[in-house]
């Protein structure tokens, strides 16, 4: 396999974790009304079956850092994969709106832990001068997980009463792939290795990756790194909120909760919910939301080009106009008694596009960038998890705010949030593009 097959196949390993991550989040979107039924719930108790996926997220990436450097980044994909198999087995055969609600928490454990690991492990084993489009692709792949999942709802949905229970195993299916793709010929982390002690094995996946150039180019920076970080106390948790470190990691984090509270996952997961609120019916409005999903799989495709050309920080500053614009138009159109329909379609569009090429990918990025490899696993971590803690609280509260207050008020919040994340973006997101990250690090003033 040559050096570029391989680093393509290996970053197509690691995105699987992402393509499931999206079938989670995106697939109880045609079953909601089912549930509902099911299970006799209230708008807080479907609320609370929606979010709690999110919750089991939080706990997933707030953990999986340190599971990471401990027993390494291959590891810790592999459990995420039997964790998508069980949950999603689960949470089809589930009799009881607690069990179901055990399952999802389940599953959140899972995407949670890909959230973390798989952008981390791709940034470790890409060359700089491509690292982003590489690590971009887990977005991709999280935006193709969006579109099969709401393909296999509309495909799903005319099966009956049970047909809800179809749509949540279908990650299963998948999950067996992932975890087979893990066993067979996917290599640990490069850095990880060296700082474990094992260089020959490190050298030999550098060398796999890139050949003998990258192993010139990347080794003697990530030993020098590597010796830098080792003169240095062990990190305590405490070490990530002082001092230059401390910096660092509010900006990371700032940007990865502005990613989530500007609503896009809300969005996402009741796209039929707000469809049929502006006049669609059922079965058009999953159509409609499938639609979205291959806006926001098509739109990730233009990120995938921009974001080694233009770089991270014009493309989140883009991002968030064109988020403004369409949560203004769709904040004013749901003031309206009666929804123009197109308009409505038109406009999350038009957000999902500014989204997906932008704030989707990117956030993913800079985190996996700006954070030394001596904090990575921890900092990545708390990142994400304040990220899922945001995810929870706007999918939790979206159909409370929708049902007392009405759509314009949801979206005007959303609206609210993109404006902050324009101004946080314009005055404290670096430029990383093009840069190793040890000279990222050393930029940041870290080492």
């Amino acid at each position: 396999m040559s050096n570029n097959k391989y680093l393509y196949w290996t970053t197509f390993v690691a995105i699987n974790g992402g393509l499931l991550f999206g079938l989670n989040m995106a697939g109880i979107s045609g079953a909601v009304d089912m549930i509902k039924g099911q299970f006799s719930l209230t708008d807080s108790g479907l609320g609370t079956v929606a979010a709690l996926l999110t919750f089991g997220c939080l706990i997933g990436a707030l953990f999986t850092g340190n599971f990471t450097e401990k027993y390494g980044r291959k590891k810790v994909m592999i459990t995420t994969a039997v964790l998508y198999i069980i949950s999603a087995l689960g949470c089809a055969l589930a009799e009881s709106s607690t069990m179901l609600i055990v399952f999802r928490v389940l599953s959140g454990l899972a995407v949670g832990g890909t959230s973390v690991v798989a952008p981390m492990y791709i940034s470790e084993i890409a060359p700089a001068k491509n690292r982003g489009r590489l690590v971009s692709f887990n977005q991709f792949a999280i935006t193709i997980g969006i579109v099969l999942a709401y393909i296999f709802d509309y495909l799903l949905i005319g099966l009956g009463e049970n047909a809800w229970r179809y749509m949540l195993v279908v990650p299963a299916v998948f999950g067996v792939l992932y975890l087979i793709f893990l066993l067979a010929k996917f290599p640990e982390s490069p850095r990880w290795l060296l700082a474990h002690g094992q260089k020959e094995e490190a050298i030999k996946v550098l060398n796999s990756i890139g050949g003998s150039a990258l192993v010139a180019e990347e080794l003697p920076e990530m030993e020098r790194t590597l010796l830098a970080e080792q003169k240095k106390d062990k990190m305590s948790f405490g070490e990530l909120f002082k001092g230059k470190t401390g910096k660092i990691v509010l900006i990371g984090t700032i940007i990865a909760a502005l990613q989530q509270i500007t609503g896009i996952n809300a969005v996402i997961m009741f796209a039929p919910d707000i469809f049929q609120a502006a006049g669609s019916v059922k079965s058009d409005s999953i159509m409609q939301a499938m639609i979205v999903g291959m806006v926001n799989f098509l739109m990730t495709i233009v990120a995938l080009w921009l974001v080694d050309k233009k770089g991270r920080k014009t493309l989140l500053l883009w991002g968030a106009v064109g988020m403004i614009i369409s949560l203004a138009y769709l904040s004013y159109e749901f003031t309206k008694p009666v929804q123009n329909g197109f308009g409505v379609m038109a406009a999350l569009l038009v957000y999902i596009s500014f989204f997906a090429a932008s704030f989707a990918p990117v956030m993913w990025v800079i985190i996996s960038e700006i954070y030394p490899n001596r904090i990575k696993g921890v900092a990545m971590s708390f990142s994400t998890a304040v990220s899922w803690l945001c995810t929870f609280l706007t999918v939790y509260f979206a159909p409370i705010i929708h049902g007392a207050l009405g759509l314009q008020y949801l979206f005007g919040i959303f609206g609210v949030f993109s404006i902050i994340a324009f101004v946080f973006v314009k005055f404290w997101i670096p430029e990383t593009k093009g840069k190793s990250l040890e000279q990222i690090e050393k930029e940041l003033g870290l080492y």
